[in-house]
């Protein structure tokens, strides 16, 4: 797998987990009303990381080397 494709992931991968930290975080003094939009996003981003793990077992890449 090229480098470049190698690190495209990585940062996508990065992105996701740091989306979901602060989400994390944002969901404890967060309004009544606004923890449904912050639990959807939360299922959302464990959705993305769940198609990027199959998609990487699919393709025999493995995890390790783009930081899952």
């Amino acid at each position: 797998m090229e480098q470049r494709y190698v690190e495209f992931l990585q940062d996508v991968l990065i992105s996701v987990h740091e989306n979901i930290r602060e989400l994390k975080e944002r969901k404890t003094f967060a309004d009544p009303e606004e923890l449904p939009h912050i639990e959807g996003k939360l299922i959302a981003y464990h959705e993305v990381l769940a198609i990027l793990r199959m998609s990487a077992d699919e393709f025999n890449i493995p995890r390790n080397r783009i930081g899952m």
